[in-house]
């Protein structure tokens, strides 16, 4: 039977319950704890954990709001390339692991703080590549990836014959074309500029922007080269992803050589009427540009981003339900998990 004990008791106006001293609750080590026959609201300070704890009716809750800082990075899916024109740009890199750079040469992004208590969600997005153009035509731009409230933009779509490039986290190269086509534009950190076809009948095309360089312009001898990628060792070894793919090349009598993909896989211009390279998969990369003049090859896919979560271990547990999202469960580095989400769109909690 419990037992109430007190020095006196007396009214006060204006609390229903009022304590001169301290509250003090019983406390019990967690063995202790364990061995109680609890039920909902009863209260202890747990002298193993040093914090007071309520038990919700089947298990046993710090009286704290649990958070957690998780480390991020993620890849938007890279541009596709244009049908005789320039290199898909790649997907937005944005980066808060370590100091590891995002990108456009930016530093590190802040970690989020999230709340761990098993019941807030949050949305997990892998974006997806662009697809390559046909018939002349621009490719497709790359979709997004997201975590929380960040969001990394697709990759822009390479120019076709005679049309500009897009813009996205990195920006596709220019089309070829009689006259001046640009490179599309970028998102602050999160990647470069695609590469432009620099003036009236050059025959080179541009090379799309990658996460740590821009794409390399057309020039009247040579199509430029996709923009490098950027390393990241999130998950214990480096990768280098989110490179920008290469502009396309002339097929006879236009024999201007095609640019290489940027590395972190992007995807090589076509030549010789061969279609562009796609970029590779998981690594938000651009496609390669077809090879021109009209008919023109179409461009190579771009590839599909990624979404990778890092944190503490002793900090929170990710939940198990990740309903419409694909990812490798649960790793370890050192005291760290983490987790790669490499398709799908859904939501996740902590705890």
């Amino acid at each position: 039977m419990s037992t109430l004990e007190t020095n006196s008791i007396g009214k006060y106006s204006g609390n229903n319950v009022s304590i001169d001293d301290a509250l003090n609750l019983k406390s019990y080590d967690t063995a202790g704890r364990d061995a109680l026959t609890s039920v909902a609201g009863d209260m202890i300070y747990n002298s193993t954990t040093s914090k007071p704890q309520i038990y919700n009716g089947s298990a046993w809750e710090d009286f704290e709001t649990k958070t957690a800082y998780i480390q991020s990075l993620l890849i938007a899916g890279g541009g596709g390339g244009g049908s005789g024109g320039g290199g898909g740009g790649a997907g937005g890199y944005l980066n808060t692991y370590a100091s590891e750079n995002s990108g456009g040469g930016v530093s590190t992004l802040d970690d989020l703080l999230i709340l761990a208590d098993g019941t807030t969600t949050y949305t997990v997005t892998v974006g997806s590549g662009g697809a390559g153009g046909t018939s002349s035509g621009n490719g497709t731009s790359g979709n997004n990836s997201q975590f929380s409230t960040y969001i990394a933009a697709g990759g822009g779509a390479g120019g076709g014959i005679d049309l500009n490039a897009l813009s996205g986290g990195s920006g596709g190269g220019g089309g070829h074309s009689g006259s001046r086509t640009a490179g599309g534009g970028f998102n602050y950190a999160q990647g470069y500029k695609g590469g432009n076809n620099e003036s009236a009948y050059q025959y080179g095309t541009g090379g799309g922007g990658g996460a740590s360089a821009a794409g390399v312009d057309g020039t009247t001898t040579a199509s430029g080269n996709g923009g490098a990628g950027l390393a990241s060792s999130i998950t214990g070894s480096s990768v280098t992803r989110a490179g920008g793919g290469g502009g396309s090349g002339g097929q006879s009598p236009y024999t201007t050589p095609a640019g290489t993909g940027g590395s972190g896989g992007g995807g090589n211009g076509g030549s010789g009427g061969g279609a562009g390279v796609s970029g590779t998969a998981n690594t938000g990369s651009g496609g390669g540009g077809g090879t021109w003049p009209a008919p023109s090859a179409a461009g190579g896919a771009g590839g599909s981003g990624i979404v990778i979560l890092r944190w503490a271990t002793a900090d929170a547990t990710i939940g198990a339900t990740r309903t419409g999202l694909v990812d490798g469960d649960v790793q370890t580095d050192g005291t760290d998990s983490y987790i790669v989400f490499t398709a799908g769109t859904g939501t996740i909690t902590f705890s």
